[in-house]
């Protein structure tokens, strides 16, 4: 398996550092809004990680945290405590605010077939772990304190810009709106470990701490989240192309001081999901979210086949038009799978299987190409294999894909099952005189026979799906 370290630049073999074992951590919502849709294309994107992992024997350990508190605008104290501003705006505490915004997050998770992590951490359950590390940093060096706040002094280190790759875009992304230069600094990049003295004086989540009361700043969480449940040795870390700096290098440089060794062998980071207007976010245009896709008649697995269709490693245009396309896509890729129904549970050809999986395990080992293992679904349906053999295939490459395809496929057809159980018995029978007549190639008859079904009120058409007979 081979896919793209943002660390060295290049598609890499992926070894982890225990073999059979994988630590995988993904940077969490920050929770005081809904998660929008671009968002949730990095989650979709690691979800298909995780699972092709798992899919190919690995013991897999995936940590995220949660951000409830200390995600500011910018490293120096400007702009607005995203917490807070939810709070403010909802007439709500900071944790009612994290509580609701962590529950709906998950809801859109489910919705899209997206793994529970095996471990979620909120930030707020880990202080102790944050005042440890950052106390070590100190009295390595590698921290000091000034204007009541502790900074991490980036010119103690060799290489502090590990992602030099990003564009100009990105890098105005990654630092927030609104950065104003902050006089404690000793250097440009050093960035904030934890806030004693903050704009906000109503921070209503602080701390007592050993230089005073505060709060963490947001790179700390997850370099300590990550350490406290998967240990020194990170495998491959996760997030948006956004988070490459300044988060992602603010947690290697800290890691790395606090460990003194190499901490993370892969970085797996997944573009942005953008408007006609541009990146898609909170603040600007529509606020896309699962529940708006649903109210407008989605099923949020469309949202998901959308996205798989894309590399995650390209940007992605959402328009309502591409969307309507990939509904489209989907439901004939749902059509075809309902022809295999019949193949569930029995036997299939074990050397058949295993030549129609190579189009599948050759895409997702090739950087996760998630579009050529839609492909390989095509291929496996159009192939010459048994419908056992087709559904035992299906079944197993949408356990990674979960795109949800079988679920959709039996659902159509007990759907249709219901629609036939509601025709007249005179109008079956009609229908099966005409399916008669036209086996034995008595196609006068048969059109005979379709006028009166007409007459009757009802119509029957063929299609690529079989005989489809509905009211007039």
């Amino acid at each position: 398996m081979y896919i793209y370290n943002s660390a060295s630049r290049k598609k890499e073999e992926f070894i982890p550092h225990t073999e059979g074992k994988v630590s995988m951590y993904t940077c969490g919502p920050t929770v005081y809004h809904y998660a929008h849709i671009g968002n949730l294309r990095s989650y979709i994107m690691e979800d298909v990680l995780e699972k092709y992992l798992r899919f190919s024997g690995y013991d897999v350990k995936r940590v995220m945290n949660i951000t409830d508190v200390g995600h500011l605008t910018s490293d120096g104290d400007t702009g607005d405590d995203k917490m807070l501003k939810g709070a403010r705006r909802e007439h709500k505490t900071v944790m009612e605010i994290a509580k609701f915004y962590t529950d709906a997050f998950f809801e859109d998770c489910k919705a899209l077939n997206i793994k529970m992590p095996d471990v979620v951490e909120p930030a707020t359950h880990c202080i102790d772990e944050f005042i440890r590390v950052i106390s070590s940093l100190l009295e390595k060096g590698y921290a000091y304190e000034a204007g009541g706040n502790i900074y991490f002094d980036t010119s103690k280190l060799d290489k502090y810009y590990i992602f030099n790759d990003f564009s100009e875009e990105d890098l105005e992304v990654g630092v927030r709106d609104g950065v104003e230069a902050d006089t404690n600094k000793k250097n440009k990049a050093d960035f904030v470990l934890w806030f004693t003295k903050s704009k906000f004086d109503d921070q209503e989540l602080k701390w007592e701490s050993p230089w005073g009361l505060g709060y963490p700043g947001w790179h700390i969480e997850c370099s300590c989240i990550s350490m406290k449940h998967l240990g020194e040795y990170l495998d491959i870390h996760c997030g948006g192309i956004d988070n490459q700096f300044p988060h992602h290098t603010n947690e290697i440089a800290q890691s790395e001081a606090f460990l003194g060794h190499p901490w993370c062998r892969y970085w797996f980071h997944i573009h942005h999901l953008n408007t006609d207007s541009g990146k898609m976010s909170k603040s600007s245009g529509e606020f896309l979210t699962v529940s708006l896709l649903k109210e407008k008649g989605y099923d949020p697995l469309v949202y998901r086949f959308f996205c798989l269709q894309s590399h995650y490693r390209k940007n992605l245009v959402f328009t309502y038009e591409n969307l309507d396309n990939a509904a489209g896509a989907y439901q004939k890729l749902v059509s075809k799978v309902a022809q295999i129904l019949d193949g569930k549970g029995r036997e299939y050809d074990k050397a058949k299987y295993d030549e129609l999986i190579k189009g599948f395990t050759n895409a997702l080992d090739s950087d996760i190409n998630t579009a050529q293992a839609i492909t390989s679904i095509y291929d496996v349906l159009k192939s010459d294999a048994d419908n056992a053999t087709k559904y035992k295939l299906t079944e197993d490459i949408d356990s990674v894909l979960s795109i949800g395809l079988i679920q959709a496929a039996e659902k159509a057809a007990v759907s249709k099952e219901s629609a036939q159980a509601d025709i007249p018995d005179e109008i079956n029978e009609l229908v099966k005189q005409r399916a008669d007549a036209r086996k034995a190639k008595d196609f006068a008859k048969a059109d005979e026979i379709r006028a009166k079904i007409t007459e009757m009120g009802w119509i029957v058409e063929e299609t690529r799906q079989g005989t489809v007979i509905r009211k007039a």
